[in-house]
């Protein structure tokens, strides 16, 4: 195999590579998605199930919801960045040393896109992902409302003692 052809395969393999990586990254956010839909059924489901001293299943839920969509939007960050990285450091590298840069070409017009002001997948991951945060966020904010007003009460009394 001359120089050319051992190029060329390492390009090929790299872009073949970089596809399952996106593959990876449908599948990640397919996961959060239902995790986020599971949890949101657990609340509905054990809503009247109450732990310790007045914390509910659906407070305990909702806070992992809202952990969830912090992993979620960190993730999506975190997936674009590195499939940046493998379009504009490593296989634009490999494409110099090629005739014809398809990828090249292809991030160029990505980039020109996004100057546009258009919302990527991404962006709309993203969206979805605070959306389903505030949700579950209101969720803690409507549970612990009640507990925080009783501890409040519960100090005021001492205080006053």
């Amino acid at each position: 195999m001359d120089r050319e052809e051992l190029i060329f395969s390492e390009y090929k393999t790299y872009c073949e590579q970089k596809e399952k990586f996106i593959d990876r990254n449908f599948k990640t956010n397919k996961f959060y998605m239902i995790a986020a839909v599971v949890l949101i059924f657990a609340m509905i489901y054990t809503g009247n199930v109450v732990f310790l001293n007045k914390i509910s299943a659906t407070l305990v839920f909702a806070l992992f919801g809202v952990s969830v969509c912090a992993l979620w939007w960190m993730n999506v960050d975190s997936y674009n960045t590195l499939i940046k990285i493998k379009y504009s450091t490593v296989i634009e590298k490999l494409e110099e040393k090629l005739p014809v840069k398809p990828f090249t070409e292809e991030y160029k017009g990505i980039a020109d896109f996004r100057e546009k002001r258009v919302f990527m997948f991404s962006d709309i991951q993203k969206i979805f992902a605070s959306i389903v945060a505030l949700f579950f966020f209101a969720v803690c904010v409507s549970e612990l409302t009640p507990i925080l007003v009783v501890l409040f009460n519960k100090l005021n009394c001492l205080i006053r003692g």
